[in-house]
């Protein structure tokens, strides 16, 4: 990793990566190890204990894992600390509803431009992340790309979410990386759409040709939290919105259910994804 790497990395870290190296560092003094020896314990180097230290490289998943087994004193420190060290690497507009999103009790998305985050297969997110403006160092793309696969365990949780996506059609047919990862892509989003817990709709391309379009506005994410209180979340340019106002809120999802009324139904979507997954592409 290069020196502006680190620096980056350090000026970028949040509360929670902070509050892990000093742990880790208190931790590892307490019991009088070195950082090269602590390094030696857990498998990584003394240089990366230090950058742990630091934080000019936070904690990847597997370091928490063996830092709690190696010096976590039976407390379940750098155990609980997993999830929220994981949200501490999302971009900044995206923090405040990433534990939101993981615990929701009903998501509904309608994405106009790019396949929805929790959907994206892993070739995609890199190929989407990593060709960005400005550009990112190759550590923070894959630090991203990780971040954003380790959403999918909403899929599987218990208690089951319900998941919804209504993707436009041109978003299907928006290559990003190289066509076959496009088609990977595609073959993932059918696999997901017939998950029980998940439901897939298609606006079609043609659907403003018909006088009326109610998603011609942009993409957004209505959210029924844990609380069963109702949010709405909204994302541009870096810069994200979240709307609580109960009279807002009923406003958008008046406007999202016009959406799902428009969109191609959950059959013929996923056809229509199976057919474009299998076509040549020039």
């Amino acid at each position: 990793m290069t020196a502006m790497a680190r620096a980056e990395n350090k000026d970028a870290a949040g509360g929670v990566t902070h509050l892990v190296a000093d742990l880790a560092r208190a931790l590892r003094e307490q019991q009088a190890l070195s950082q090269e020896q602590l390094g030696s314990r857990i498998g990584y180097t003394g240089s990366a204990i230090s950058a742990l230290e630091t934080c000019a490289q936070p904690a990847s998943d597997q370091m928490l894992v063996k830092l709690e087994e190696s010096i976590g004193a039976g407390l379940g420190i750098f155990e609980k600390a997993r999830r929220y060290v994981l949200m501490d690497k999302y971009p900044p507009q995206f923090k405040d509803f990433s534990l939101m999103e993981a615990q929701a009790v009903t998501l509904s998305a309608y994405e106009t431009y790019v396949v929805d985050g929790l959907f994206q297969t892993e070739e995609y997110a890199r190929a989407l992340i990593g060709g960005g403006y400005p550009k990112l160092a190759e550590q923070k793309v894959e630090e991203l790309v990780g971040a954003r696969m380790a959403r999918r365990a909403l899929f599987d949780r218990e208690p089951t979410a319900m998941v919804e996506l209504i993707v436009d059609e041109a978003v299907l047919r928006r290559p990003f990386g190289s066509w076959e990862v496009l088609r990977g892509q595609l073959r993932s989003l059918a696999e997901d759409a017939r998950r029980d817990n998940v439901s897939l709709q298609v606006m079609p391309l043609e659907r403003g040709l018909r006088g009326a379009h109610a998603g011609a506005r942009g993409g957004m994410k209505l959210v029924e939290t844990k609380e069963h209180h109702h949010v709405v979340y909204m994302e541009i340019e870096d810069e994200s919105h979240l709307v609580g106002s109960p009279a807002k809120v009923a406003q958008l999802s008046h406007r999202y259910a016009k959406i799902r009324s428009q969109a191609l139904s959950p059959d013929d979507s996923l056809s229509l994804i199976e057919r474009l997954a299998g076509e040549e592409q020039r």
